[in-house]
């Protein structure tokens, strides 16, 4: 089968809907299918497979920044790529956000799938209802990644909507190489921004014995103020942006990994990463984190923005070994339930049933 999968965020921006792309892609690969990505690119694709369609604009939505390009000459290199390659099924993440996607919805004559990932709240979706509601009329089927995913859709646009989960690459995480410590370490990945928490876990930090470090993966509008605020001390490591291959080394290195995110996840990717990576978890309680992991079984979960929990968490796991090794075990056997190989399967079902 001759797959399109297309994404409307910049392909060399790492995120969520970027990270399902690729995977995706790369699993339907490995099942024997021919498969292209489409996308905007900020420089050269990041690996083979990738159709660039220019570079992007950064957009502020959902409390963070989504790198689109909703501009005429993606538009149209979009069209030349539907064209060219012929596809049997063109798949669609976030089928309705401005760019390719959105051009693909509109001219596409191969059965559309789209997938919809955002949770929580959609200025978009408010204010253009109608137009929105006519392309996603264009689909012939509509995914999304959680029951949130599904209910802000349905809120705008109607429909009825597959429930399909994030996947990950498991053998990835599960056998890269741990990045070495000095002494019991958490791990911090995500963009710096307010919605995540990681002002919550500084704060919690500070309550945890001087022997804890803190690895701080990612960047964004709250980093300066945050490091800043952190200035002299040395249990904090600020890593910048780490490519696939450190994040997973450091997944796999640290003693816990921490999502302490308030609000907007509509499902826990990161947290499925760690638990490929043999790494015991501990999260804010929200439902899109709940998709991922029940409570005290694959993650400690608790009180979003309550830095004493997750002070108290967080030590529980440093403190007590058979604590972190039920976590681990849990954590391994949802991370195979949710593995992008069973992902591809579950999508190329839905691929055969269109044609």
């Amino acid at each position: 089968m001759r797959i399109g999968l297309v994404s409307p965020y910049s392909l060399s921006v790492p995120g969520g809907v970027q990270g399902q792309v690729l995977g995706l892609a790369r699993a339907l690969r490995a099942q024997g299918h021919a498969v292209q990505v489409l996308g905007p690119c900020d420089g050269p694709p990041p690996e083979r497979g990738v159709t660039p369609l220019g570079n992007s604009v950064p957009l502020a939505a959902n409390g963070s920044v989504a790198p689109i390009a909703p501009d005429l000459p993606c538009a149209l290199r979009t069209i030349r790529a539907l064209r060219d390659e012929g596809f049997d099924v063109v798949h669609l993440h976030e089928p309705l956000v401005p760019g390719p996607c959105m051009t693909a919805a509109t001219i596409a004559d191969a059965p559309l799938i789209g997938t919809f990932h955002a949770a929580g709240t959609s200025a978009s979706y408010r204010w253009g209802a109608r137009p929105l509601r006519w392309l996603a009329d264009r689909l012939d089927l509509r995914c999304a990644v959680s029951e949130r995913a599904a209910a802000l859709a349905r809120e705008h646009l109607g429909g009825t909507y597959d429930l399909l989960f994030n996947g990950i690459e498991v053998e990835h995480f599960a056998k890269a190489t741990p990045w070495p410590t000095e002494g019991p370490t958490v791990l911090f990945v995500g963009r710096h921004e307010e919605r995540k928490g990681l002002a919550v876990l500084l704060e919690a930090l500070a309550s945890l014995p001087p022997t804890v470090h803190l690895w701080v993966a990612g960047r964004g509008p709250e980093t300066e103020r945050l490091r800043a605020a952190t200035a002299g001390d040395a249990r904090v490591a600020w890593l910048g942006r780490i490519d696939d291959e450190e994040r997973a080394r450091r997944l796999r290195g640290a003693d816990v990994v921490c999502a302490p995110s308030l609000h907007g996840e509509s499902f826990g990717v990161v947290l499925l990463e760690a638990m490929a990576a043999g790494t015991p978890v501990v999260a804010s309680d929200l439902a899109g984190y709940r998709n991922v992991a029940r409570g005290d079984r694959e993650a400690l979960l608790v009180p979003p923005g309550d830095a004493g929990a997750l002070a108290t968490a967080l030590q529980r796991v440093l403190d007590d070994p058979s604590c972190a090794a039920e976590l681990v075990a849990a954590g391994a056997a949802r991370a195979e339930e949710l593995s992008m190989d069973r992902l591809a399967e579950h999508y190329l079902e839905r691929y055969a049933a269109l044609r």
